[in-house]
């Protein structure tokens, strides 16, 4: 096996988990997952007094300025002009607004990171599965990525259902400015946004990549047996 065929297949093997990941999180960043969300029977209702509609209508326009193209700085007006409801007060007050900042410049970072896996990913199969040559190796680097983002989201869903808070605290610790991400219980966010919506995405989140992971694991054993 040549050095160069050898890299192209540990890189595969590397990007995948971060593939699987970020698709799984775009995937969840979207408008179908607040709908979902809050139509749960057992839900907890905002004890301030957002209607489950509210809800739904306000969160759905945060995604949409998390899916904006434009920078942060540029997208942020369409929250600002958001108004709590009934009322002519800006829904979110500047420190919201800063945090809101912080998290568009941060999935904007981890959508660009996702393009360059998929493109390591999706480059280094097609380069290794079509040659004959180099085939086996395309395979054996299916099984060993998929096995890899087992092992990762394993780890990471038994982390997030045994210590969720401790999770969901480091999670923000490592990624954004200390202070910026802590607000009182009655700020439009938090009422938005509870403990309980985060914590059933993280659950949808580590425990479809980690089924994506197991199946890719087992596509790329699969083939292996075959090949020989």
């Amino acid at each position: 096996m040549s050095r160069f065929i050898f890299l192209v297949r540990w890189l595969v093997v590397l990007a995948l988990p971060i593939l699987v990941t970020l698709s799984a999180a775009r995937i969840m960043v979207a408008e179908w997952y607040p709908r979902y969300e809050y139509a749960k029977p057992d839900f907890p209702p905002d004890p301030y007094g957002f209607t489950q509609a509210q809800r739904v209508e306000l969160a759905t326009a945060c995604i949409r300025y998390l899916g904006r193209p434009e920078p942060a700085e540029v997208a942020i007006p369409m929250l600002r002009a958001l108004r709590l409801p009934g009322t002519d007060k800006p829904l979110f007050a500047e420190n919201e607004i800063s945090h809101m900042l912080d998290v568009k410049r941060f999935t904007d970072l981890l959508w660009r990171v996702h393009g360059a896996a998929a493109v390591i990913v999706i480059g280094g199969l097609a380069f290794l599965l079509g040659r004959r040559p180099s085939r086996r190796e395309g395979y054996a680097a299916l099984f060993r990525g998929g096995l890899m983002t087992t092992g990762l989201l394993a780890f990471l869903v038994a982390f997030v259902l045994l210590s969720w808070r401790a999770f969901f605290v480091a999670f923000h610790e490592a990624f954004f400015p200390p202070d910026t991400w802590t607000f009182d219980w009655s700020d439009s966010l938090i009422r938005l946004f509870p403990d309980r919506f985060w914590f059933d995405a993280g659950v949808l989140l580590t425990a479809g990549a980690l089924a994506t992971g197991a199946a890719l694991a087992a596509v790329g054993y699969a083939l292996r047996r075959w090949a020989k």
